[in-house]
């Protein structure tokens, strides 16, 4: 058999439109189920690596973490107030959402005074104008191996 009677065949095979209609599609329905997400609504503010706004060891976190002063805002760390501290242990990474420039995955590695309640701190450079923004969404954020 040659290439073109091969193709010729293979045109001549045609479905009819009634067995396209009497055909039964083989369609699945896949149910998504989405995790719920518990938020904490929270005051965000920003500290600086300096004595003024830390214990006497700016360089140091409450876990031990040793900060490089130079460019403290790579580290991605929050500071959580104690009663946060609670809920995420140091080491737990979280993701704060409706903080504009904020909004991203921290890790927390500090916890802040004990007068401040329903608080994270986001360390930031020296350099850099403190702020305070109300309403902040922040979540854990659980790891999984799938």
């Amino acid at each position: 058999m040659t290439i073109s009677n091969i193709l010729m065949t293979l045109f001549l095979i045609v479905i009819s439109p009634k067995e396209l209609k009497t055909a039964s599609p083989i369609i699945k329905k896949i149910e998504v189920v989405e995790p719920v997400i518990e938020f904490e609504t929270v005051t965000l503010t920003t500290y600086s690596p300096v004595i003024g706004e830390t214990d006497s060891t700016p360089d140091i976190t409450a876990s031990g973490f040793k900060i490089n002063t130079k460019h403290p805002e790579r580290h991605k760390i929050i500071a959580v107030s104690r009663d946060l501290k609670k809920k995420w242990k140091f080491n737990t990474k979280v993701r704060i959402t409706n903080g504009g420039k904020y909004n991203g995955v921290y890790t927390v590695k500090d916890v802040m005074n004990k007068r401040y309640k329903n608080r994270i701190d986001i360390l930031v450079g020296v350099n850099h104008k403190p702020i305070k923004l109300r309403g902040i969404k922040v979540h854990e954020i659980i790891e999984t191996n799938e």
